[in-house]
């Protein structure tokens, strides 16, 4: 299943996307966690913002 899911990224359309992985601090435990999200590469910077 992941094999088609990388392989239709690569084609047309996904090449204009980047997944970006931000750590985020939880304001009740103060643990870290990761969000993913698939953004387009036009917009990485103020994602990360």
């Amino acid at each position: 299943m992941a094999k088609k899911t990388v392989a239709s990224l690569q084609k047309g359309e996904g090449r204009t996307y980047s997944k970006v992985i931000k750590m985020v601090k939880s304001p009740k435990t103060g643990a870290y966690t990761f969000q993913e999200q698939m953004v387009p590469n036009d917009q990485v910077q103020s994602t990360l913002k």
